[in-house]
């Protein structure tokens, strides 16, 4: 079954009185590269086991059953439970699991569903929940590779470079955590029914150990986000204004013994500035 071709997903929908809502999200793929780019992308092997959030009618989901030793499917959507036995009634490999993701304990699912495997996350992920469900996954602490379709203007923030218009506290966190790479984009037409945005899959590997330098990652996250949370203001002011309690002159000094520029503003400043900043401020 070609769970890309459009007559053929009209009919399935059809066979099971299937509506598309709108309030999940739901946008069903109608180009097979897609899937099977994602898939490739994403490097899945026999090795892993891979946890995929909204599989729809299951076209990822099968391009995934074909490689991996084991998929987990978390549906939201009941009434697609008994589209997905139809779809996938020929793999042995998969479970469709019933769950809101965001409600799930990852870290336990991941524990009890891939044991000896090594675990992956995949998704064609609805608009809607793709940063709560990105930093589920993140700080699950479970996944060799994230790899997920998204809406084109979040996967530049996630991989956005410091100075540009899309870095942001998000940017700094994704970057933080993992090695972010835009893999391609993905065009409204290739969607049923047509979504209004372009989006694009990117792969997300996860660091090993924390980025050189960050020696308290409480403090360091507090920094950026009170250095990105007025935006248009300079890191002085910003930090001022963020870090209720601590000495404006002691923050001046702190950005100068980080070897900043004074009138600096927060989102000039990538990782390293940021931990040498944090370092800098001391305990506070």
């Amino acid at each position: 079954m070609d769970l890309c071709d459009l007559n053929t997903i009209k009919a399935l929908l059809g066979r099971h009185g299937f509506h598309f809502s709108k309030s999940m999200g739901q946008n069903f793929l109608i180009q097979d590269w897609v899937p099977r780019g994602l898939v490739e992308g994403a490097g899945v092997g026999p090795e892993n086991g891979v946890l995929e959030i909204g599989p729809g009618i299951g076209p990822l989901t099968s391009q995934l059953a074909a490689v991996a030793q084991k998929v987990v499917a978390v549906e939201l959507d009941r009434s697609l439970l008994p589209v997905l036995d139809e779809t996938l009634a020929d793999f042995s490999n998969v479970e469709i699991l019933p769950a809101d993701i965001l409600k799930l304990d990852i870290p336990v699912l991941v524990d009890e569903k891939f044991s000896g495997m090594v675990p992956m996350a995949c998704a064609n992920l609805p608009y809607n929940i793709t940063t709560p469900v990105i930093t589920a996954l993140i700080e699950a602490n479970r996944f060799s590779c994230i790899a997920v379709m998204i809406q084109r203007e979040v996967a530049l923030r996630i991989c956005a470079a410091p100075g540009t218009a899309d870095y942001g506290a998000f940017s700094v966190y994704c970057q933080y955590h993992t090695v972010p790479e835009l893999l391609f984009d993905v065009g409204p037409e290739c969607f049923v029914p047509a979504p209004k945005v372009t989006s694009s899959v990117i792969r997300m590997v996860p660091r090993s150990a924390p980025p050189e330098g960050v020696e308290d990652e409480k403090r360091f996250f507090r920094v950026v986000k009170a250095a990105f949370g007025q935006r248009r203001k300079t890191l002085l002011n910003a930090l001022s204004a963020g870090l209720g309690g601590v000495d404006k002159e002691h923050i001046k000094a702190a950005i100068a013994a980080a070897g900043l520029e004074e009138n600096i503003r927060g989102e000039r400043l990538g990782i390293p500035e940021f931990a040498a900043l944090t370092r800098a401020l001391g305990d506070f």
